[in-house]
């Protein structure tokens, strides 16, 4: 292992202007463009490749078979204009991280942009809510892989026995440890390593993904699923202002914002990517737009084939809503083919396990080497020219946490999973009001700098704000989540909520273990003017 350069002290005034030269400090504006040098391996990921990272994050097939039953029990057949709603805000924020990824291409992503916008503090807390909310996802994923994989076996094996082992806790909890552990490995071997493994298990996810599509639509024009109340198709569908209530409108679209999120690991990797300024950001976009296109026709085409209807095998059983494609699998692809949905589904969840450590610990990576964090995790392998240290640490944070929470309550897990979309909606919103910020001053040199830089990020900040809030006021009622309740309130509340003000009291801690970033003198606020 080897250290990143030496940073500046308190009192070292000469060391501490050339720190602020090296972030775009008040000692050199104009390099504000250029990130502080963290010893990871530039030039390594392209376009295609930070794509791939981007969409592999995000788990599409995953995704799918979690949220297609619950959208439609909310929406009905307005589940695909739902689907086309939660993409709007998280295309403007999109916009948002492009334009500060071409002005400041750090790892760091909305820490250090954050931080560059508003301070500190705020910077701070901002990293926090990234690195909780992927912890929380690694937990959850590593946890779906475990279940998909026995489900698997039992399948291929045609043993109820084997794949009964998951709802054994202990065997559950250790092969999800193990999961965890080669998630990790792989991730500690450096983003080619990473690369090699994603063209695999993203290629299989979007290859049988497809060919559910094409043959759930062959089949619903033929008939559809027998019992199931099979739908022609309709261009209402798409129409959001057709959902039957805001209330159903707002829920569903929390579902929504959870199935894109994780799209900004392309960003994480800019320092790593080749054209680190553009690159990052076209595959953001990129990565967006096959998301959309998937959730899209694989709706449209699974809800002509089985319906919406709440029982049998429509879309809105209960019985079926958080495994949708286990339902579908034989009846769309046939027995032959059906278990490489189920392949699917496992290859999305491990793929997403093993590309979520990127975010996580190259954040972690920036919070260090700009005194944020210890110094420690700034840590880069000298051979494989990646955050070693970060990224061990968020996977022993993920298995303590996984392992802590399955063996204290199941509700609690499910609880902090609600919890997420808190998260993810303070850290986006954050980072979009940053861009705005950011840029204030540059918003009347054109319309393309109104738009992309004030406007559109400005709108997704709101849009995303405003779920967060009322996500928070949801919480509060004890029947949100699981059910259970802390002293009256309800325990999804109590996890979000906590969770932050956890960070809050790190960032005290900090706060008195280096003073130096909190007063401004490691990575400063400024507005520069970049040129295109």
């Amino acid at each position: 292992m080897v250290h990143v350069q030496p940073r500046p002290g308190a009192g070292e005034t000469a060391e501490v202007a050339e720190a602020e030269e090296a972030v775009g400090g008040v000692a050199g504006r104009g390099a504000g463009q250029r990130p502080r040098a963290k010893g990871l391996s530039g030039g390594s990921v392209g376009l295609l490749g930070s794509s791939v990272i981007g969409i592999s994050t995000v788990a599409p097939v995953y995704c799918l078979t979690s949220t297609l039953g619950p959208t439609v029990g909310k929406a009905g057949v307005q589940m695909p204009a739902v689907f086309l709603a939660g993409f709007l805000p998280m295309l403007l924020v999109a916009f948002a991280y492009r334009e500060l990824n071409k002005a400041l291409p750090d790892c760091g992503t909305s820490f250090t942009w954050t931080v560059r916008a508003f301070g500190p503090r705020v910077g701070w807390m901002c990293g926090w809510g990234l690195v909780i909310a992927t912890i929380i996802v690694l937990s959850n994923l590593a946890g779906v892989a475990t279940s998909f994989f026995y489900l698997l076996l039992g399948r291929l094996t045609g043993s109820d026995s084997i794949a009964a082992l998951d709802g054994d806790r202990l065997v559950h909890v250790v092969t999800c440890l193990v999961f965890i552990a080669a998630a990790t490995a792989v991730s500690y071997r450096g983003m080619t390593a990473t690369k090699g493994v994603q063209y695999a298990l993203v290629g299989l996810q979007l290859a049988v993904l497809a060919l559910f599509v094409a043959m759930a639509f062959t089949k619903a024009r033929s008939g559809g699923l027998p019992g199931s109340g099979s739908l022609g198709f309709s261009w209402t569908w798409l129409n959001p202002f057709e959902v039957a209530s805001f209330g159903a409108f707002t829920a569903g679209l929390s579902l929504s914002i959870f199935m894109y999120w994780g799209w900004d690991a392309c960003l994480t990797v800019n320092e790593e990517t080749e054209g680190s300024a553009r690159t990052p950001g076209r595959a953001a976009l990129l990565a967006m737009v096959v998301l959309v296109g998937s959730y899209l026709l694989t709706a449209v085409a699974a809800q002509m084939f089985a319906g919406v209807g709440g029982e049998g095998p429509g879309l809105g059983d209960p019985a079926t809503a958080d495994n949708v494609f286990a339902a579908l699998a034989d009846p769309v692809l046939g027995p032959a083919l059906g278990v490489l949905l189920f392949v699917a589904v496992l290859a999305s969840a491990a793929a997403s396990l093993q590309t979520t450590f990127l975010p996580v610990a190259r954040t972690v990576l920036a919070m260090s080497a700009y005194q944020a964090l210890p110094p420690s995790f700034a840590r880069v392998h000298p051979r494989f020219r990646s955050p070693g240290r970060a990224t061990v640490a968020a996977g022993v944070a993920t298995g303590v946490f996984y392992a802590g929470m399955s063996f204290l309550s199941r509700n609690v897990l499910v609880d902090t999973i609600y919890a997420l979309g808190l998260m993810i909606c303070f850290y986006y919103s954050i980072t979009a009001f940053a861009c705005v910020w950011f840029f204030r001053s540059e918003l009347r040199n054109s319309v393309r700098d109104a738009c992309f830089k004030g406007v559109f990020p400005l709108t997704g900040g709101l849009l995303l704000a405003s779920v967060f809030c009322k996500t928070l006021h949801d919480m509060w009622n004890p029947d949100y989540g699981s059910g259970s309740a802390v002293l009256g309130v309800g325990s999804v509340f109590v996890i979000g909520v906590g969770l932050l003000l956890l960070g809050v009291v790190l960032m005290e801690l900090m706060r008195r273990r280096s003073p130096a970033f909190f007063r401004g003198e490691v990575l400063t606020r400024s507005t520069p003017v970049i040129e295109d």
